[in-house]
């Protein structure tokens, strides 16, 4: 969810601060449009929240619904609100919303995203190519970033598929690629532990969590990129990269995530990863770019028209 806050505010390219916030009880178990005083609710610890009023409110996740809500009742409406994903609420309480195509969300102020908002843009990518080209130097061509997630309300990273997915690694390594291999928090202690064991020495990085994450410069330097099915951000970040995307089939699944991979495979971004490196173009992806246009263009009038 920052990712995805933070991520919109750089493209829109104005200055902003970050506020992490939850709601205390009864407010977190009250609709967000039926959370009366919502200020009031803020938990200990989280960051303050006070006047003046910004010009631009992003919120994302259902417990920041109510403090949006209460922030543009108490600016007179002069602050433009903007939520990403289905704020399970009317669409009419915020001035735009920005959820995944996949939710089925619709209305007059509603502008679906293929996939998820996120960090990654042309310039961060360009930027890490430079920064990350020496370390990966050493590595043969074609080089595949490898992004493994895991366990998750939908999906879980079995042992087999976790050995599946390391003796897939092993004989593409065999055939000369080069791999660089990054696990996730989801793809817990024994399964990653089994990964970086079994991955070991050249061709392959795996990265062990020390010192600078590679993660931008994975995207940016890869041939192909291999990531599992469970994260809809990795698969729309990678997606960023114009690259060809190949799912790894983890187990479980939900109707959502059937939607959003039948949306990218429809789109031509992203194909299940057979064994074999496949190879195919399409546009770089940028939603978060398009949407961060969009609030550019209205802010300024949404702004002087409650002045």
């Amino acid at each position: 969810m920052r990712s995805q806050v933070t991520g919109l505010a750089d493209r829109i390219g104005i200055p902003h601060q970050e506020k992490i916030v939850s709601l205390k009880a009864p407010w977190r178990w009250l609709p967000g449009h039926r959370a009366p005083f919502a200020l009031k609710g803020v938990g200990k610890g989280a960051d303050p929240l006070l006047p003046p009023w910004p010009d631009l409110l992003i919120t994302c996740g259902r417990r920041s619904v109510a403090l949006s809500i209460a922030i543009k009742r108490l600016s007179h409406g002069r602050t433009m609100t903007v939520h990403i994903q289905d704020p399970r609420v009317p669409p009419k309480y915020f001035d735009l919303l920005a959820p995944p195509r996949h939710d089925s969300l619709s209305g007059e102020n509603v502008i679906s995203t293929l996939g998820a908002l996120h960090k990654i843009s042309q310039e961060k990518l360009a930027a890490a190519r430079r920064d990350f080209h020496g370390k990966f130097a050493n590595l043969p061509r074609p080089l595949v970033a490898v992004l493994i997630g895991g366990n998750s309300k939908s999906y879980k990273l079995t042992s087999e598929i976790t050995t599946t997915i390391i003796d897939n690694l092993k004989v593409l390594a065999g055939r000369g690629c080069g791999l660089i291999v990054t696990c996730s928090s989801r793809t817990g202690a024994e399964n990653a532990k089994r990964i970086r064991t079994a991955l070991q020495g050249d061709p392959i990085f795996v990265w062990d969590g020390e010192g600078e994450n590679p993660y931008p410069g994975m995207l940016a330097i890869a041939d192909y990129i291999l990531v599992t099915s469970d994260s809809a951000s990795m698969i729309t970040e990678a997606s960023a990269t114009g690259k060809p995307v190949m799912i790894l089939p983890l187990a479980g699944g939900s109707k959502k995530f059937d939607r959003f991979h039948a949306m990218m495979r429809e789109a031509g971004i992203i194909r299940t990863f057979d064994g074999e490196l496949q190879h195919w173009t399409y546009p770089a992806l940028d939603e978060t770019g398009r949407i961060a246009a969009i609030i550019s263009a209205n802010i300024r009038a949404h702004v002087n028209h409650h002045d």
